[in-house]
């Protein structure tokens, strides 16, 4: 997300500052502030801060990661950014958090006064940074949070380059269950625009929590079939009976055999889609992407990008993330 809302602030000619724990690698370097740091180190956060009038809070500890270092990161960090912000005097402060919030859902589409449920260390720590980020909207800092749901678009892999990889090698590519629930993602551009009006909008509507998601969507073979149709290599998606399958990627899971994680494999095969409605008719989001869409583009990337993606390291949205006992899958595909 970071580099594509650079890119976004960027192209509206806003001056830009990264803080990240990651080397700031990108071309459009040398046209903003780069810091890089842990959001958890306070002995940079008079530099983070300096001259900032809106913070777009998006650092967090993925799903495979340790637990005390998502706890850490996602509930510790965030306190601290909440801390200096307010310390600061800080305009506005906008929190990425996520749909994961939501649990395994018992209903669709899902708003924003539903129950938070997190499933997971992941999940939980969402929740809990939800539950610190309504302490300071309480106390006066200006706090929109967003909540979207799983967004793909330019320099994102992780889960989603097992699609692109079975795709682009000519291979089928399973789903749990029939594929016919209806499952909403999400543009990384969208995303991005959702953020601006957070970011520009008057206090008295852009202080509450909004959903974000795509606004045309369909199943989620529908929108896996794209990648494959787009691939050209006449494969389908296969659906795979999920209850089984669910019980032998919890075992892979526990054993560290997997990177898919609970939450993704427990919603797979389920509806998973949120309203948008008060972000549109609030704010006047008009996201440009369907699923379809924003799935193509971000394999059109893939195919481009394909020679230097294996050589990032780490557990990020950036790196194509271990498939562990799944790479057998292509084999039977």
């Amino acid at each position: 997300m970071g580099i594509n809302l650079v890119r976004y602030l960027l192209d509206k000619g806003h001056e830009v500052r990264s803080y990240d724990i990651a080397p700031f690698t990108y071309p459009e370097a040398d046209q903003i502030s780069v810091l890089q740091g842990d959001i958890r180190d306070t002995t940079l956060h008079d530099v983070a801060f300096e001259g900032i009038d809106t913070v777009v809070h998006c650092a967090a500890a993925l799903p495979l990661a340790d637990q005390a270092e998502i706890m850490s990161t996602n509930v510790d960090g965030t306190q601290l950014m909440l801390q200096a912000s307010q310390d600061r005097g800080i305009d506005r402060f906008i929190h990425i958090s996520s749909t994961a919030v939501y649990g395994i859902p018992d209903h669709h589409p899902l708003v924003e006064s539903d129950p938070m449920v997190g499933v997971g260390p992941y999940g939980e720590s969402k929740v809990q940074a939800e539950h610190l980020c309504a302490e300071y909207r309480d106390k006066g800092l200006l706090l929109p949070i967003l909540r979207p749901k799983s967004f793909v678009g330019p320099e994102r892999l992780g889960a989603f380059e097992l699609l692109y990889d079975f795709a682009s090698n000519g291979h089928n590519f399973p789903v749990l269950g029939s594929g016919d629930n209806l499952y909403q993602l999400l543009d990384v551009e969208d995303l991005s625009q959702a953020v601006y009006l957070c970011a520009t909008n008057p206090p008295e509507i852009a202080n509450d929590t909004f959903n974000v998601g795509a606004e045309r969507f369909g199943s989620l073979r529908q929108s896996f079939q794209a990648v494959l149709d787009r691939a050209g290599h006449g494969k389908r998606i296969i659906g795979v009976p999920a209850a089984p399958a669910i019980w032998t990627l919890r075992v892979l899971e526990a054993l560290h055999l997997s990177p898919l994680y609970k939450w993704i494999y427990e919603t797979a095969s389920k509806d998973s889609f949120v309203s948008i409605d008060r972000l549109t008719e609030r704010l006047g989001f008009a996201p440009k992407y369907s699923n379809e869409e924003a799935l193509i583009r971000n394999y059109e990337w893939y195919l481009k990008n394909l020679s230097t993606i294996s050589t990032h390291a780490g557990v990020t949205h950036r790196v194509p993330w271990k498939k562990g006992a799944l790479a057998l899958v292509r084999f039977f595909m």
